[in-house]
């Protein structure tokens, strides 16, 4: 089965690849003059199955799409569902995740481990036209204190592990093995396979 992936993101085009091995995976960087999705949605569910919907209805093909941040609990969630736009919409994409995280830091710096907490937290949502099929996984941790790591991608390299190590520290296959997207992915492949 073909599967449209809503993402031009390398990092994040490898990672679901590796983990939905047994389909053709295609992208955006294969669809010409694709729709461009805003993403005005309150919640990650929100705007993951409006890219689905809207991509499934531009090119016929069934679509996965994702959304996804994280939700810091000294500051009740931010910056959450803007994770990826809160230092403004002329700095989305991945090259300004540093700018994003060093922001981080600095507002966090001088707090300690336990007030350092935070999800990372991934919606993927699976439209073939029918039903949406929606799934969501979640990732806890910590801030780290300085950005380590040269693996990943986003904002990877601050975030911390229970070992101490930061997703950008992980091997790929190590990442896979415990990322918000494989835990949602997981389910979502699950439904699919039941579904078809």
């Amino acid at each position: 089965m073909r599967i449209l992936v809503a993402s031009t993101n390398k990092g994040k085009i490898k990672e679901i690849k590796d983990i939905l091995e047994k389909w053709e995976i295609i992208t955006l960087n294969d669809i010409k003059n694709a729709v461009k999705v805003i993403e005005d949605g309150k919640t990650f569910e929100e705007n993951a199955k409006k890219k689905a919907k809207q991509l499934y209805e531009y090119t016929s093909i069934p679509c996965i799409a994702d959304d996804s941040g994280i939700c810091i609990k000294e500051y009740e969630g931010w910056p959450g569902v803007r994770t990826a736009r809160f230092l403004g919409e002329g700095k989305v994409g991945n090259q300004y995740a540093k700018q994003r995280n060093q922001y981080i830091l600095d507002k966090m710096k001088g707090l300690e481990k336990e007030r350092r907490k935070v999800d990372n937290i991934t919606a993927i949502a699976y439209y073939d036209g029918g039903e949406f099929q929606v799934a969501e996984g979640i990732l806890s941790g910590y801030i780290a204190k300085e950005a380590k790591g040269e693996n990943g991608f986003g904002f990877d390299e601050i975030f911390e592990i229970e070992d101490g190590r930061t997703l950008a520290e992980l091997k790929p296959e190590e990442k896979n093995v415990i990322s918000s997207r494989k835990k949602a992915l997981e389910i979502i492949k699950t439904k699919i396979i039941y579904e078809n």
